[in-house]
Parts: C-alpha cells; sequence; structure tokens
C-alpha cells in the first residue's frame, strides 16, 4: 500500500482530487462513496471542473451503497447524497451515475443485476472508500466474507450510533443496506481510501498495519495491487510507523 500521510483534511481532499482528475480526463469508471470524509473532495473537483480544469465527459460512476427501504428523494439517501454533492454539478451524463437499489422488489436480484452492471461497465477503474469506526469499507461490517458480493446487510450498532448524525435520531437510521461488497471492491484497479480526524486513528492502524483479517474488513487493501490511503495527522497518530511512511514519500521515484 502507498501511505500517504497530509498536514490537514483540506491537504488529504486535494490529493484525493489529483488522483481522480486524472482518471476522470480519460472517461473513467469511478467508484463514489458517501459519508462526510469524501466531501471535501469533492468540492475540490466541482471547483476544478467550474474552473475548466477537469471533465466528466464519458464517465461512468458507481456507488458503493444504499439504504434499503429509503425514498431516493431523502435527503439522506445515497441516491440523494451523490447526485447533490457531486454528479449534478459536472458534465457526467445522469443516466451514467449507477446507484444501488434499496427499494428493490427483489433484493438479491437487484443486488445481482448491479454487480453485473459493474462488470458490463468494464469494471471500476477507481474505488474511492471511506473507513467506519470499526474498519468496515462500504457497509462490510467486521465479520463480512472477503470475497463478497453486492449483497443486503444489517448495519452494525456502532455505524448506526454513527450515521445518526444525519437524521433526527438513531431510531430512524435504516438498520439495513445494500453495499458492494469486498470482493467486488478488490475488484477496481485502484483503491482510494481517505481518512481524516482522531476518531479514525485506531481503523487506520488496523487496516495498515493490523492483520488481514475480517474483524477490520478495510484490511483487504493490503492485499490489493494498487491500493493507496490518504490520511492526515490525526488519523495517522496511532500508526508505528509514520516516520518511514513520510520517509518514503520524501524519497518516491519521479
Amino acid at each position: 500500500m502507498e501511505i500517504i500521510i497530509s498536514d490537514s483534511p483540506n491537504d488529504v481532499a486535494v490529493k484525493a482530487a489529483d488522483i481522480l482528475q486524472g482518471y476522470a480526463n480519460r472517461g473513467a469508471t469511478l467508484g463514489v462513496a458517501t459519508g462526510s470524509t469524501p466531501l471535501a473532495t469533492y468540492e475540490e473537483l466541482i471547483r476544478r471542473h467550474t474552473a475548466g480544469e477537469l471533465s466528466f465527459a464519458g464517465c461512468k460512476m458507481f456507488a458503493l451503497d444504499e439504504y434499503v427501504g429509503l425514498p431516493i428523494e431523502h435527503e439522506q439517501s445515497y441516491y440523494s447524497v451523490i447526485h447533490n454533492e457531486l454528479s449534478n454539478h459536472v458534465d457526467i451524463d445522469p443516466q451514467d451515475v449507477h446507484i444501488p437499489n434499496g427499494l428493490a422488489e427483489d433484493l438479491a436480484a437487484g443486488c445481482a443485476d448491479y454487480e453485473q452492471a459493474i462488470v458490463d461497465a468494464g469494471g471500476i477503474d477507481v474505488q474511492l472508500l471511506g473507513i467506519g469506526a470499526n474498519g468496515h469499507v462500504g457497509f462490510n461490517e467486521p465479520s463480512s466474507s472477503l470475497s463478497s458480493l453486492t449483497r443486503m446487510k444489517t448495519l452494525h450498532p456502532q455505524t448506526v450510533a454513527d450515521n445518526a448524525r444525519f437524521f433526527d435520531s438513531a431510531e430512524n437510521v435504516p438498520v439495513h443496506v445494500v453495499t458492494q461488497g469486498l470482493g467486488t471492491i478488490q475488484r477496481a484497479g485502484q483503491l482510494l481510501l481517505l481518512a481524516t480526524g482522531e476518531q479514525k486513528a485506531h481503523a487506520i492502524s488496523q487496516l495498515v498495519e493490523g492483520p488481514l483479517s475480517a474483524a477490520c474488513p478495510a484490511s483487504i487493501l493490503q492485499i490489493h495491487p494498487h491500493a493507496t490511503v490518504i490520511v492526515d495527522e490525526a488519523a495517522a497518530s496511532k500508526l508505528n510507523n509514520v516516520d518511514y511512511y513520510k520517509f518514503i514519500q520524501q524519497h518516491k521515484p519521479a
């Protein structure tokens, strides 16, 4: 893995946008994520698009996950979040923005269809990821199969509590979701995981320096051929080899 330790959350967003811009400008298929962490990156991408520095024309987007049973008009549905925070502000064709269907009458069939849509698009070139405090990526909670595909999952109580800030209360957070599986995520050409803040420090330490384990689903990045982790100083605060990771960055080949 490439571990990039940045001075601030803004620096994390800028570095992530630099990577994503290279893909967007060649019409790549982008895996997009929700949550608080990617928002600054999306703002930077929108700024660059508005300035004429990049185009999403010809790109496709696939979201990681969606709540089950939440109407797409709900402001916290990931359909709404992806469109409102990113795709509506750039020049991607709306038909090329794909979100898992959390309202499908047959969720298993809907999950299979989503998995096939990714395959039909030629696979995801770069998958943007966040990480939960318990090490989840997408909504693959601890104990998730490392080879799992898109499917329905039940959220961990900690995830429900963490997401309650987006709803009126924890009782309003849906407990079931549709998520790309860890096996699905592993097929992306590059994985780009972002984390900021001390509350993510333990999860980052387990991802980077802990064992490969279903107890920390994000640890699958350890076995991906092209995984990049960008964190700020706070999120890196529990890593044992910070000086080494910084040394590598300083001496990165041109």
